[in-house]
């Protein structure tokens, strides 16, 4: 693997694929966890699962596992990247060129699409069209205290680069989303809908009662 600003270490295997890679990953957690300069979910014995967990996803990237904590939030118990990370990720990965961010429109029309060329093959490689319609009818742009109100232009960038990401580098991404999509998910209850379609269900009908056995005509 070729060195770059982010991508520095060499993927050595799993830190779960045997006894010795699991306690060195111990060592190397706990002293993490130890830290103060990386985030609060990896700090302590608290964090040092977390640890285990973000060393796994730096070693499969080829980063720093310092570089990985500090992009990785925790979202309603899903791990996720900062949208200027996937962005720092695509165009510092030397498959492609420097994402670009096409934006038409204004307000409620404004639109903005990532597109980058594939270096390898040449083709220019345009990710799907983010719209503010797209974003209201989403909800993304009407929940309370959505950055989608007071910064559109930033948020859609952001949006267009994690659906690009995806679509064309999902490998650097380890097929997760972005910071920002999985705090705009709305939370659903499981346990209510199923609750729901049980009621739903009709209630089976009563088994028919036996019919009495005919009277014998036989005399005794």
């Amino acid at each position: 693997m070729e060195s770059t600003a982010l991508t520095t270490t060499q993927p050595t295997g799993s830190v779960f694929s045997g006894i010795q890679q699991f306690e060195d990953a111990q060592r190397i957690a706990k002293a993490l966890a130890s830290s103060t300069l990386i985030p609060p979910q990896f700090q302590g014995q608290q964090g040092f699962a977390n640890c285990l967990v973000a060393l796994e996803i730096a070693n499969r990237m080829g980063i720093s596992p310092f570089l990985a904590m500090q992009h990785l939030h925790v979202i309603h118990g899903r791990p996720s990247w900062s949208s200027s990370f996937i962005i720092a990720m695509v165009n510092g990965c030397g498959r492609f060129s420097p994402l670009r961010f096409e934006l038409s429109g204004s307000g409620d029309s404004l639109a903005c699409y990532a597109i980058a060329k594939d270096l390898a093959s040449g083709q220019e490689l345009k990710g799907p069209t983010i719209t503010m319609a797209m974003a209201k009818k989403e909800q993304w742009a009407t929940k309370a205290g959505s950055k989608w109100q007071t910064m559109p232009e930033l948020m859609i960038r952001y949006r267009a680069a994690a659906f690009w990401g995806r679509l064309y580098a999902s490998d650097l991404l380890l097929g997760m989303q972005s910071q920002e999509e999985v705090v705009d998910i709305q939370p659903v209850t499981v346990s209510d809908q199923v609750a729901d379609l049980n009621a739903a269900i009709p209630e089976p009908a009563p088994a028919p009662a036996p019919a009495p056995e005919p009277e014998s005509d036989e005399l005794f």
